[in-house]
């Protein structure tokens, strides 16, 4: 699947929205990918995954036991991913601030894992869950994701897959520029839900 194709998806969905967005990471942006727009439809959702799991597959890390992904916007592509992978998917969450294997799940000590997110910003959801899966013994091979809006600058202390790298101005609040300052923020993540 080419960069322009993974595009394609969300603006056939109307995903990529413009105006002054706070970032999960606390920064500031004109533009947010809303990808539960996306996720809302399986037809879409299928499509982006399974480019996505064979892109894992080729770049050499489709030898792992299961998907562990950061809820709650790793859910979908996960699941989605793992399903394609022929792997089962876990995620972790957020207890009293730190991600945690609950409802069950687990990895085992020595097991090889990928780590799979919607969107990678900054990668701190994904370092925090790989921070999780590695204290339980795992090890972590790579993470993957749909979209890396760091273009590549993200360190995760893995490789990171991703289907399409596209940087996207991200400011600290006290530095905006004139125009994303006259606009009323919105904050459309999800970090810091219960």
């Amino acid at each position: 699947m080419t960069q322009d194709e993974v595009l394609a998806v969300f603006k056939s969905c109307d995903a990529i929205l413009e105006g002054h967005f706070i970032l999960s990471s606390g920064l500031r942006s004109p533009l947010f990918l809303q990808k539960t727009l996306v996720f809302r439809r399986p037809d879409k959702t299928e499509i982006l995954c399974r480019a996505l799991a064979e892109k894992i597959r080729a770049e050499g890390f489709g030898n792992v036991t299961q998907v562990v992904s950061p809820a709650v916007g790793g859910i979908i592509p996960g699941y989605e991913t793992a399903r394609h992978l022929g792997l089962p998917a876990i995620y972790t969450e957020r207890v009293d601030g730190q991600f945690q294997l609950r409802r069950n799940f687990w990895v085992e000590p020595g097991e090889k894992v990928i780590v799979v997110e919607d969107i990678v910003s900054t990668g701190l959801s994904i370092r925090e869950c790989i921070d999780c899966v590695k204290a339980l013994g795992a090890e972590v091979v790579a993470a993957a994701c749909i979209i890396d809006r760091s273009g590549g600058k993200a360190d995760l202390g893995v490789p990171l897959v991703s289907l399409l790298e596209f940087e996207v101005p991200a400011y600290s609040p006290d530095n905006l520029p004139p125009e994303l300052a006259a606009i009323p923020p919105v904050k459309p993540g999800s970090r810091g839900l219960a």
